[in-house]
């Protein structure tokens, strides 16, 4: 984990609100989107209260066993060069099929005009690039992990 990462999580295990909390607290540093100007916009909009959801392929967790979003767990959300930007705590993770997506998450993702057709066209793309990254094809109903979170503490 970039350092940075891990300086702004122990800044924030000494802050009030971490009560309770401590290094053995499961978290993960990372930024939104593949590119710099999407990860950099998107992480403006979680500190904006726009963006309060993401959603990634599941198939992209199983090559390394990595382990899904749990409810209550924290990330330090970064700009695309791994500048912290805040922590956030996960409230709600489901997995679905691509094309069971409610409308309601593609709002609270909040990116683009908040639409499912936006959602799923630009979430379609990523996850077509994932799939091709994986030698594996994209379909409709391909499950995908939705998860919900709520800013905890930024400084």
């Amino acid at each position: 984990m970039d350092p940075r990462a891990k300086a702004y999580f122990n800044r924030f295990l000494s802050s009030p609100i971490a009560s309770g909390r401590d290094e053995s607290t499961r978290y993960d540093a990372y930024y939104f989107c593949a590119d710099k100007e999407s990860a950099n916009h998107c992480a403006d909009l979680v500190l904006q209260g726009e963006k309060r959801a993401t959603a990634s392929l599941l198939w992209s967790y199983e090559p390394d066993n990595e382990p899904l979003p749990e409810v209550g767990q924290l990330s330090v959300i970064t700009d695309w060069d791994g500048e912290p930007r805040c922590i956030v705590e996960v409230t709600w993770v489901e997995v679905m099929p691509f094309n069971q997506v409610p409308p309601e998450f593609a709002f609270e993702e909040g990116e683009g005009d908040k639409s499912l057709a936006f959602w799923r066209r630009v979430h379609w793309d990523f996850f077509s690039m994932e799939c091709e990254e994986m030698g594996r094809k994209p379909a409709e109903d391909m499950p995908v992990v939705l998860e919900t979170f709520k800013i905890l503490w930024k400084d």
